[in-house]
């Protein structure tokens, strides 16, 4: 059949979409990029906060329009499947059928009831089909969450932390690479938790000099490490391993105490303080990210003070925030002291402007430096080209680097390029060709 996908949310369900993606072409179906060809759709959905729900509600109508036409199957898979898979069976009788994440095991036979028959790889065993730039690929390393944070329905969608085998990551890796994969982006709902479950103690710090060896991968990055589980060995052992970017994407959520306690997350600001301070130390080309909620539930003035502080005195490279999304089910959602939406939305505007002078400011501190750039993208009218240092996680949160160059670049290169100007999350530059002998 004729099977249109759509990915929505994070990039962890989008490594979801590409093996189910994977198994249908594999199994002799026909991916097609646009609605009004498709027998079937499928829609991966995200459900972690209200407006993901929204957007995966509107994209359900909006797929069910083209029943009118020589659609046959409308499917929904991923989290808000999961969530809400009876209410959405109800309530949406153009869905063929819903299918939650913890039926995934299943899939290759639901939808192969579904589809045409056709016999399909289980979704264990299925190789990714990747939708990415083809250089670049994400890696997840772990299924689900054990934090239980008090804000966030993940553990409710997917469960507990369930690390993958090292063996199989790297079996995965190799096959990204031998297909051209040269940056390896490792992903999990906590990355620094990895193999806790598995092998009894941390061990992400194995993955990855493990990954180091693999032949082919230039750059490797890991985001989503929680600040009480990035221990001193981690950081130094990451500073040994020549493809491992100082790459630290630290999901702080607040800075002051008392949030974090409200918040169910681990460690002490003192600790974090003293974090940042060792990663800096070992690292003086660290890339620091982080997030952060606004309005929280008993979010005082003076809380939102200290969160204020912490963001000047720590001046993050890359920070991102949003405010608090009560969901249902989770202990937060019960919790008194709500913020109005008006403050919670004027706390979010003087946190983002200060960040947008801090990081201007860090930008402008890199004109007359020459950085390394992964090029992806070229302007064909201007002559120009788009890309991503060590700096910039492929995410679309980090920001690119412009630049010009006299001579035609290979997309999925690596070059040098020479800081001319910068804005608050861009940086400009130009190619420092490589000279013939």
């Amino acid at each position: 059949m004729k099977v249109g996908f759509i990915s929505l949310g994070c990039s962890k369900n989008l490594v979801d979409s590409e093996t189910i993606m994977g198994m249908l072409k594999t199994g002799g179906h026909e991916l097609v990029s646009h609605p009004k060809d498709a027998e079937a759709i499928i829609i991966n959905t995200c459900g972690f906060i209200q407006s993901a729900k929204e957007e995966a509600i509107r994209t359900i109508f909006e797929m069910a329009k083209y029943k009118k036409q020589q659609l046959q199957k409308l499917i929904v898979v991923g989290c808000l499947a999961q969530r809400y898979k009876e209410a959405l069976i109800a309530e949406i009788p153009e869905l063929d059928c819903v299918i939650s994440i913890r039926e995934y095991p299943h899939i290759h036979e639901i939808l192969a009831q579904l589809l045409d028959g056709k016999i399909l790889t289980p979704y264990a065993k299925s190789e990714r089909l990747l939708t990415s730039k083809p250089w670049s690929a994400y890696l997840k390393i772990a299924e689900g969450c054990s934090n239980h944070c008090t804000y966030c329905a993940i553990p409710l969608i997917r469960g507990d932390n369930v690390s993958f085998p090292i063996e199989q990551l790297v079996q995965e890796a190799q096959r990204l690479a031998e297909s051209g994969v040269k940056e390896l982006v490792l992903i999990a709902q906590d990355t620094s938790k990895y193999g806790l479950d598995l092998y009894g103690e941390l061990s992400l710090l194995k993955l990855l000099e493990k990954l180091n060896e693999i032949e082919g991968l230039h750059w490797i990055r890991v985001l989503y490490m929680y600040p009480d589980e990035i221990d001193e060995a981690l950081i130094i052992g990451m500073s040994k391993l020549p493809k491992v970017l100082p790459y630290f994407d630290i999901p702080m959520q607040h800075a002051n105490d008392h949030m974090l306690a409200l918040m169910n997350r681990r460690g002490a600001m003192k600790d974090v303080n003293a974090l940042i301070d060792r990663i800096r130390h070992y690292h003086s080309d660290a890339t620091l990210r982080t997030t952060f909620i606004v309005g929280f539930p008993q979010e005082t003035e003076s809380d939102f003070r200290d969160l204020t502080e912490f963001v000047k005195k720590t001046r993050w490279d890359r920070m991102g925030a949003f405010t608090y999304s009560p969901e249902e089910d989770t202990p937060a959602y019960s919790y008194s002291g709500a913020v109005d939406e008006a403050v919670q939305q004027q706390r979010l505007d003087v946190l983002m402007q200060l960040q947008k002078q801090i990081s201007l400011s860090k930008q402008q501190e890199m004109i007359g430096q020459t950085i390394e750039v992964l090029v992806e993208g070229r302007d064909a009218l201007k002559g120009t080209y788009r890309g991503r240092g060590k700096a910039n996680a492929p995410d679309d949160v980090d920001g690119l680097v412009f630049f010009s160059s006299p001579r035609n670049i290979e997309l999925g290169s690596f070059v040098q390029v020479k800081v001319t100007s910068a804005l608050p999350y861009d940086l400009i530059g130009e190619e420092v060709v490589p000279v013939k002998l």
